[in-house]
């Protein structure tokens, strides 16, 4: 599954691992019911809601997008502890090399497993990357019902505001 990424960017989301329909199309979040894209776009990282298809157009608003494990799979249950924790070792170095402001990682469990940090919660981090702040956001799947599309993208506005960029 090939990045979206460039040096500098605002912020680099990162996915849990690629589905099997995005691993089969080459696009992140391709799966229709994933809030990804609606997401982004109801928070205000984009002027109009994207298809998984444009996903390179991110670029040209500082977005980029990566995933914690590149293997695909049918749910991310299926991708083994230690799976992230060298995902996250390679995160770690990609991270340090691309020097975004911020690394959103959607997934509080990736996240916490990625990184061993039982007690991270969603929002900022106290730790970054080297220059980098991370953010850890809900994993937008229709799979965590508990977190409803508004709810998702205040989470994701919070993260937008943080960047200096009202509304």
């Amino acid at each position: 599954m090939p990045d979206v990424v460039a040096e500098g960017l605002r912020v680099l989301f990162c996915g849990i691992n690629p589905g099997l329909m995005s691993a089969a199309t080459g696009h992140h979040f391709a799966r229709p019911g994933n809030r990804f894209w609606p997401v982004l776009h109801a928070s205000g990282f984009t002027p109009r809601r994207l298809a998984p298809g444009e996903q390179h157009e991110l670029l040209r608003w500082g977005l980029g997008i990566t995933n914690v494990v590149a293997r695909a799979s049918a749910r991310a249950n299926e991708v083994s502890a230690e799976d992230f924790r060298e995902g996250g070792r390679l995160l770690v170095e990609k991270v340090t090399r691309l020097r975004p402001q911020v690394l959103a990682v959607v997934g509080i469990t990736a996240y916490r497993t990625a990184f061993g940090d039982r007690r991270a919660g969603v929002g900022p981090q106290p730790a970054g990357i080297g220059t980098s702040r991370v953010w850890v956001l809900p994993n937008p799947s229709g799979l965590n019902a508990h977190w409803t599309p508004a709810a998702m993208a205040e989470a994701y506005a919070e993260l937008r505001r943080s960047l200096g960029e009202d509304g």
